[in-house]
């Protein structure tokens, strides 16, 4: 029997479909899967087999179509829009392929941003971001843009801003796709480190198995919209 206390997130029977023109497009297909708390969990599978669609479904950028999905305990479903941001804001970090920092910001007001959002008083602002780039050992290059720093360099303030708000779970989307092998391998470090030394839940995309078996716990594999192979959470191993 699961113990709900230590699920982190829980998918069940999930579905996410929408037409193009006639045909209906099953992204995400039934999908069932549970992770727990402080687990590393490698989201596996080839270009369009929906691990992106389940990633933004777990992040509440999406609502699925049928089945549900709980986080924390909560149904994202039945959260009002308002929820839905303060749970993005407060409760989840994502990091992306793409690094989507605000070109016209120097590091520090890239890192802040997430702050400000959830209205962190001002006073308290400096330490955490300074906290925060430490942590990926970005501290010399604040006053920088994000045009004058490496691709590697991006996505370790990217991860610094994900991290800003202390969040429970962190969902990585393809983090290593725009970087070359050893500063990919730095950077999937530095999403290990945060999973060890934070306790945080970390999902990550990635379409490269070797990738994810240097550091997740364990696997899910997706094709064409559903799960096709899962190794079972540990405390199933452990029974």
């Amino acid at each position: 029997m699961t113990n709900t206390d230590a699920v982190a997130i829980l998918a069940s029977n999930v579905s996410r479909h929408h037409k193009l023109g006639t045909t209906l497009i099953r992204a995400v297909d039934e999908v069932s899967a549970e992770i727990k708390k402080g687990e590393f969990v490698g989201l596996l599978g080839a270009s369009g087999s929906g691990k992106s669609t389940l990633l933004n479904l777990i992040a509440g950028l999406d609502r699925p179509t049928a089945g549900s999905i709980e986080v924390l305990g909560r149904n994202l479903a039945q959260m009002s829009s308002e929820e839905l941001s303060r749970y993005r804001r407060l409760k989840v970090g994502m990091i992306f392929q793409s690094f989507n920092l605000i070109s016209s910001m120097t590091v520090i007001e890239n890192v802040e941003l997430p702050l400000r959002f959830a209205e962190t008083e001002r006073s308290k602002r400096e330490r955490l971001v300074h906290e925060a780039l430490d942590r990926v050992e970005m501290s010399h290059r604040l006053a920088h843009r994000p045009s004058e720093l490496s691709g590697g360099e991006q996505q370790r303030v990217s991860i610094a801003r994900a991290l800003i708000n202390n969040p429970l779970i962190l969902l990585a989307d393809e983090p290593t796709g725009n970087l070359d092998s050893r500063t990919g391998g730095e950077i999937i470090n530095v999403i290990r480190r945060c999973n060890h030394e934070l306790k945080m839940t970390v999902v990550m995309v990635t379409h490269e198995r070797s990738i994810a078996e240097q550091v997740a716990e364990r696997m899910i594999l997706m094709t064409d919209g559903r799960i096709t192979e899962q190794s079972p959470p540990a405390h199933e191993v452990c029974r």
